[in-house]
């Protein structure tokens, strides 16, 4: 499973006690009927956009700058931790 973010899991619980619990108990000939056509046109959906989004992010030579891909940002990274050893700049 690919990393998602909370938002994502929110909306997956959601989708599924609402067509789970409460459309199959009180409407289970419409649950028979399109549950599976509504879970291939989720997960059609989901591909159609990772497509999209991949032809629209490498056509145009989209680049993301990186917080974490820029170098060190704390002064105090370099300092060594073990006991006895000191130097200058580090507390």
């Amino acid at each position: 499973m690919p990393p998602a973010t909370s938002l994502n899991f929110n909306s997956w619980i959601i989708v599924r006690t609402v067509f789970s619990f409460i459309i199959f108990r009180y409407r289970k000939k419409w649950w028979q009927r399109y549950n599976y056509v509504l879970s291939a046109a989720l997960d059609a959906g989901v591909a159609l956009m990772g497509v999209v989004l991949f032809f629209c992010i490498t056509l145009w030579n989209v680049n993301f700058s990186c917080w974490g891909t820029g170098g060190e940002y704390c002064d105090l990274a370099s300092c060594p931790t073990g006991k006895g050893i000191s130097f200058d700049g580090c507390p």
